[in-house]
């Protein structure tokens, strides 16, 4: 059975950094692109960035470009999002996905974390 447990959300104030992680078990992590995605309240979910198995290849949302850096450990089966630079309109729960293959911009995903809530204000 896949699991992916998100951590490290909070209470940031804006210009603030926040580091995610996404834990994952059920299946051989090295192998899937994996991506983050989020939904801010009242609306659906936003794709935010995407890593090839490999952590060479990456991609992001025009919205986070330059100010987020999605990472991998393949060793250790765990995902991260660095979010540096924070804004009130990053608020909402970041998902981590196990995609199905890598695609630059939203690749199709076959399961979701149960989220770790993200909050930015002063």
């Amino acid at each position: 059975e896949v699991q992916l447990v998100e951590s490290g959300g909070g209470l940031v104030q804006p210009g603030g950094s926040l580091r995610l992680a996404c834990a994952a078990s059920g299946f051989t992590f090295r192998r899937y692109a994996m991506s983050w995605v989020r939904q801010a309240p009242g609306k659906g979910l936003e794709w935010v960035s995407v890593i090839n198995s490999g952590g060479v290849s990456t991609s992001y949302a025009d919205s986070v470009k330059g100010r987020f850096t999605i990472s991998r450990d393949n060793a250790k089966n765990t995902l991260y999002l660095q979010m540096n630079s924070l804004k009130p309109e990053d608020t909402a729960v970041y998902y981590c996905a196990k995609s199905r293959w890598y695609s630059d911009y939203d690749p199709p995903r076959d399961a979701l974390g149960q989220g770790t809530q993200v909050t930015v204000s002063s």
